[in-house]
């Protein structure tokens, strides 16, 4: 079976939140596999002791389940609308989904590659990635795992029907091969030294063809998701929760709990009273309002681990006042970002000028990150600075629209900063209140954007490497809503994918970081560390983003 790809439009994680023939010998293949399986490890993984200036320990995982439990409770913050691989694009979706699919290859806690339900992965050539399967993987609805439902499986998210999230990654990709039973070769247009990367996010989930094509129109939600992860999905009370049961089939390591229950609670305050309370036994995305709340209440424990998530000020509309850099600049230098991080992020973050987070560049040469990170954009306000260029730009005066929700204080107080900082130097910055689903509209509606000049926007890395969040500065990237577009940029973007060694890649990456914030294309604000609580009677989560695309919960067991 073969898939011969077409690009498709592809929404981001945000918010609210490789012989010539297709086949490789043994010996060549261990030599390629051990050698493409370096590279990814190269650039992955963040530098010890993860973002500096937090000011809570960072810590890769909590520690490990002493047994096995019957059953524990998890808190989101939204109902998932789908549990459909292609359109996993967020925090919901990816926590659960996380747990029931696998991919190709697989994020660790320390946020390295390693195989996943491919044994090994291969690079022969440039253009050439060759995934050698494991035997005998058994899927939820009892058939055992082949290259055809590889092939499948990632024909779906280059298929326009679906609207796939995470097309993007596919556009790169000239073919999608079964080249044995237990084979798959991808065949790319150019060098990409991003998709192999890919392949352990939800854009390489694997699921059966046929259960997939029996679910019909209900797969992702009542028709089941016919996946190989250590949980299957159980019932699905609209609303309410969503149960994972485990499954005793797995291929690997066990679950340690025979369930899993995700209760939905919209509510920050809410979610923190059950966190109190013992109803719920952990969550990921703690608001930040309550992060002194829980740590002192001695009913569990909060931790930190990195995110590769900052915190920033989006910039839609480069048409009016906001399309003169002097007056991005000067809200920029306006802002308070340390009261933004001590009173929006309960003192759990570092003030930033850069767009990406110092973890992203844990493969970067010392020369490349003081390219990207020496001589940013200064983090500490300069009144007087900014109400000149103000001044000089002709903007005094000018009004401008910034969107607020009612998601959590690191949204609502940040636009409040917004509006403070344009007040003290001359702007009349206008917050417009909507609500969650509405905020969430604006990353895939070009209608809600529609007089809106900024708005809150944290996003995350889904790969541990800069490019990730860079690219969508490139011409016609989709959330470049600013509609920035410089064919050096682009040049750059395309010459960073390109290149395999993470050397070469990161000094032309370290370039696009320093222009991305010298042009102020969004207003970086903040590194924000992942949060979880845990109570006294579970333990084994891991801190780090990784549980976004990691079978995590199935580590989670009894604490004592």
């Amino acid at each position: 079976m073969t898939i011969t790809t077409a690009p498709s439009p592809r929404r981001r994680r945000f918010s609210g939140r490789r012989g010539r023939n297709g086949r490789v010998g043994r010996s060549a293949a261990a030599t390629a596999v051990l050698s493409a399986l370096a590279l990814l490890a190269a650039c992955s993984g963040p530098p010890k002791g993860g973002a500096s200036g937090v000011e809570a320990r960072l810590s890769a995982s909590t520690p490990p389940a002493r047994a096995d439990i019957d059953s524990f409770t998890w808190a989101l913050y939204a109902e998932p609308p789908t549990l459909d691989p292609t359109v996993a694009f967020d925090y919901p979706q990816n926590t659960v989904l996380a747990n029931v699919c696998e991919s190709l290859m697989r994020w660790t806690p320390q946020l390295t590659v390693e195989p996943g339900l491919a044994r090994a992965a291969a690079n022969p050539d440039p253009r050439t990635w060759v995934y050698d399967l494991r035997a005998g993987v058994r899927f939820h609805d009892g058939r055992t795992m082949t290259a055809d439902d590889v092939v499948f499986s990632l024909g779906r998210q280059t298929d326009p029907e679906n609207a796939a999230a995470w097309a993007q990654v596919f556009q790169n990709v000239a073919s999608i091969r079964a080249t044995g039973p237990l084979q798959v070769t991808v065949r790319l247009k150019r060098p990409d030294s991003q998709f192999p990367q890919y392949m352990a996010t939800a854009a390489g989930v694997v699921a059966s063809k046929a259960g997939v094509q029996a679910a019909g129109r209900d797969y992702g939600t009542t028709g089941g998701l016919a996946c190989t992860g250590p949980f299957e999905l159980g019932a699905w009370q609209k609303g309410q929760s969503i149960e994972l049961k485990r499954f005793d089939g797995y291929w690997g390591t066990r679950a340690k709990a025979r369930k899993a229950v995700f209760r939905v609670l919209t509510d920050p305050s809410a979610r923190t009273n059950a966190l109190l309370s013992g109803e719920i036994d952990g969550g990921y995305l703690i608001p930040t309002e309550s992060y002194a709340r829980l740590r002192a209440s001695g009913v569990g424990t909060l931790y930190f681990g990195e995110g590769l998530s900052t915190v920033n000020v989006n910039i839609t509309n480069m048409k009016g006042a906001l399309g003169d850099v002097r007056v991005r600049r000067a809200l920029s230098l306006a802002l308070d970002r340390s009261g933004f991080v001590k009173a929006g992020l309960g003192g759990a973050g570092t003030a930033t000028g850069s767009l990406t987070t110092r973890a992203a560049w844990a493969a970067a040469p010392e020369s490349a990150l003081r390219k990207a990170f020496d001589g940013l954009p200064p983090t500490e306000p300069d009144i007087e600075k900014a109400k000149a260029l103000i001044a000089e730009a002709g903007a005094t005066g000018k009004t401008l629209t910034m969107v607020t929700s009612p998601i959590g204080q690191d949204v609502s107080l940040l636009a409040t900063a917004v509006q403070a900082a344009g007040t003290r130097i001359g702007l009349d910055i206008r917050l417009k209140t909507v609500s969650p689903n509405a905020f969430t509209a604006l990353f895939t509606d070009p209608e809600a954007r529609e007089g809106v000049d900024m708005f809150p926007l944290t996003i995350y890395n889904s790969i541990t490497d800069p490019l990730d969040l860079l690219t969508n500065f490139k011409t016609g990237a989709y959330l470049n809503y600013g509609g920035h577009s410089d064919p050096r940029y682009d040049e750059l973007v395309d010459r960073a994918s390109a290149a395999y060694d993470p050397a070469a890649r990161m000094e032309a990456e370290a370039e696009l970081n320093r222009m991305a914030a010298e042009r102020f294309l969004w207003i970086p604000v903040a590194e924000w560390p992942t949060s979880v609580f845990l109570n006294k009677r579970i333990t084994g989560a891991p801190t780090t983003i990784s549980y976004m695309y990691g079978p995590w919960a199935a580590s989670v067991g009894a604490a004592r």
